[in-house]
């Protein structure tokens, strides 16, 4: 249960802080462009790798899984999954599987789009 509260607690924090991004981005820079979304995909999988290999070459052991949690699947992932999805595919692509990485990126950008083309539809037309 403590984890749940850790991730639920973090995802908080990142999910204000992408909003903070968003207002600031459409602020700057305007919103005929997602400005604000591709930026926490690149600093949120920046940070992501950035915080995976400190993490897995120079913490050591003194970093518990609790806030490993916090931190990756709370904060950042509060900040933008495309962070998550992006170690996903690096690591299936550093494993050598470089044929299943393509899949996995193909794939989750076609499927999450229709996914969200579907849903919208079906609501359109249940609304309409």
């Amino acid at each position: 249960m403590k984890a749940y509260l850790l991730v639920f607690l973090g995802a908080g924090i990142g999910g204000a802080l992408r909003h903070g991004v968003n207002v600031g981005c459409a602020r700057m820079c305007g919103t005929a462009f997602p400005w604000g979304t591709l930026t926490v995909n690149v600093v949120g999988s920046f940070v992501m790798g950035a915080l995976a290999g400190w993490l897995a070459f120079k913490a050591g052991e003194g970093w518990s899984q609790p806030l490993r949690l916090f931190l990756t699947t709370g904060i950042l992932g509060g900040f933008t999954t495309f962070s998550a999805f992006s170690l996903d595919a690096v690591l299936i692509w550093e494993r050598g599987q470089a044929g299943i990485a393509a899949t996995y990126v193909i794939a989750s950008l076609i499927l999450s789009i229709a996914g969200l083309a579907v849903g919208l539809g079906l609501i359109r037309a249940v609304s309409g």
